[in-house]
């Protein structure tokens, strides 16, 4: 029963890291997606009304500003209903979003720290199933459910 159980956890991981990865591509295409800090913050003080997820990502804990940043977004959406989800591996984003792109402008992916996505219509399924995540993964001595990207 444990095996069965660790088999279907690790299927479950996969297929919201999947989830995810599809969600945040299909945003970007669709003008959909917020990157960097401070452009979050911003939106998030005009409209977060539009605002359905909130995807806060860092390798290494060891930057206190950062921290502090986080604290601060996650509070702030906690506080609005926006789910939000906590992820390691930047690389992965990177790959993903065209940050390692020649052609892409470098400035616009420099701080693939927070990412919103700004519209429910956005992939609609994948996005029902990282709120299903978030909303399962919840622990009590934990504000955001954790996801770790794996590289490809």
């Amino acid at each position: 029963t444990i095996v069965v159980l660790v088999i279907g956890c690790a299927l479950q991981m996969q297929s919201v890291r999947l989830a995810l990865e599809e969600l945040l591509v299909s945003s970007q295409e669709q003008n959909c997606l917020t990157v960097g800090i401070y452009e979050s913050a911003q939106l998030l003080n005009v409209d977060p009304d539009s605002v359905v997820l909130c995807v806060l990502a860092a390798d290494h804990e060891e930057d206190v500003a950062l921290q502090i940043h986080f604290t601060l977004l996650q509070s702030f959406c906690c506080n609005s209903g926006i789910t939000i989800l906590q992820v390691s591996g930047i690389q992965r984003l990177q790959q993903l979003l065209g940050a390692a792109d020649a052609n892409k402008n470098q400035e616009e992916y420099k701080d693939l720290h927070c990412l919103l996505v700004t519209n429910p219509e956005a992939n609609h399924c994948r996005l029902q199933e990282v709120g299903a995540y978030c909303k399962q993964s919840l622990r009590p001595d934990q504000w955001v459910p954790t996801l770790i990207l794996q590289e490809r």
